[in-house]
């Protein structure tokens, strides 16, 4: 019950059973084909390209930054918690020229300020997160789409805590790259990240397509701007693999394409509206109970994560002995924290497959009668 890994489906557990497939296996591609077709509406978008990238969440990340950012492009972030400050870190690796929208850790960047910043800074690219789990805060992202077209930027968004539990509105916000993960709410393992590419962001990216000399076709041809510097990350040649050209860039990883598949059949088959309001009345059951048992919530309710929860460690408990008596005593895992939190809140989740009162009310029961008897 921490801010992921979580439990596993279980239904998504038995499907990584199921043996391997040749890569260009009629039958492999035909699920590549339906996990596309599935993440398209996990996504709530339109877009050819959505597809997996093999590895964590954070390889979203990368290979979204890797390929949208060239040497020395000014990059704009909202830097308020520990994985908005990521953003930071591998866009300086990339090169990038940096700007950023810096708030307190758990605050929120408004319309205005976005505005305001683009207008200053003109920036290539702008990158945010959506839930942060570090500060259990959801940025608000309507709206920013226009505005990052509007100032000739294209936009990334980090959708790994929220996809599958909190509405990620890929086209009503007019976001050009979103990422995520299946260990939150989508009730998967980590290995597999999802993401979701616009046509407008697939063109800049295939111009700055390179492909492998060993691979090299006469039908794919190198882009005319400075070439992605990754391989591994490189989504214009991620891209040809999962279309009908299936340029044979890496062998994918076909059990976390099963989780993945899975976890979306589940989700789409509970529907997605429901999802969301199972994750929303979850969160509020939280909520209530941790205030119930008299403790301080951390955050702003109006943008507290329906799925994470902060709560401060009471004046003179061990945040760390409770952690440890939840596990031993319970089986239950509640979260540390990072940064300027690190020691003052716990982080407890209710997401995917434990998104359910029973499991929130086990969580609550052991937590109190842990806080009796320190």
């Amino acid at each position: 019950m921490g801010p992921g890994p979580i439990n596993v489906h279980p239904r998504v557990l038995r499907t990584m059973g199921a043996d391997m497939l040749g890569q260009f296996d009629p039958e492999m591609t035909d699920y590549m084909n339906q996990t596309m077709a599935l993440y398209r509406q996990v996504f709530m978008t339109g877009n050819r390209w959505t597809f997996l990238i093999d590895g964590s969440a954070r390889a979203g990340i990368e290979a979204a930054l890797t390929s949208l950012i060239e040497p020395g492009a000014k990059v704009l972030l909202i830097r308020s918690g520990r994985f908005g400050m990521l953003l930071g870190e591998i866009a300086e690796r990339l090169g990038a020229e940096i700007a950023s929208i810096d708030l307190e850790w758990g605050q929120v960047a408004s319309l205005e300020q976005i505005e305001s910043a683009l207008a200053e800074h003109r920036p290539a690219v702008f990158a945010a997160i959506h839930g942060d789990t570090s500060t259990t805060t959801a940025q608000p992202l309507e709206g920013v789409g226009a505005l990052c077209r509007k100032y000739g930027a294209l936009s990334y968004v980090d959708a790994t805590a929220t996809l599958g539990g909190m509405a990620v509105r890929t086209d009503e916000w007019g976001i050009d790259i979103v990422s995520a993960g299946l260990q939150k709410c989508m009730g998967g393992p980590p290995g597999s990240a999802p993401i979701t590419v616009s046509d407008r962001a697939a063109e800049f990216i295939f111009s700055r397509r390179k492909v492998e000399s060993g691979i090299r076709r006469d039908d794919i041809h190198d882009g005319t701007r400075p070439f992605i510097r990754s391989n591994y990350f490189d989504l214009a040649m991620i891209m040809d693999y999962w279309s009908e050209k299936r340029l044979n860039h890496h062998t994918e990883a076909t059990s976390m394409l099963y989780a993945a598949r899975e976890c979306a059949r589940i989700a789409l088959e509970e529907g997605l509206e429901n999802r969301f309001a199972r994750h929303e009345a979850a969160g509020r059951a939280m909520t209530d109970g941790l205030r119930a048992l008299g403790l301080t919530l951390y955050g702003q309710d109006a943008y507290r994560m329906t799925n994470v929860t902060g709560v401060y460690v009471p004046e003179g408990v061990d945040g760390e002995r409770v952690r440890t008596r939840m596990r031993e005593e319970y089986q239950i895992e509640i979260g540390t924290a990072f940064g300027p939190l690190a020691g003052k809140i716990w982080r407890i989740g209710a997401m995917g497959y434990n998104a359910e009162p029973h499991k929130i009310r086990l969580t609550l029961a052991a937590l109190g009668e842990i806080l009796a008897t320190v």
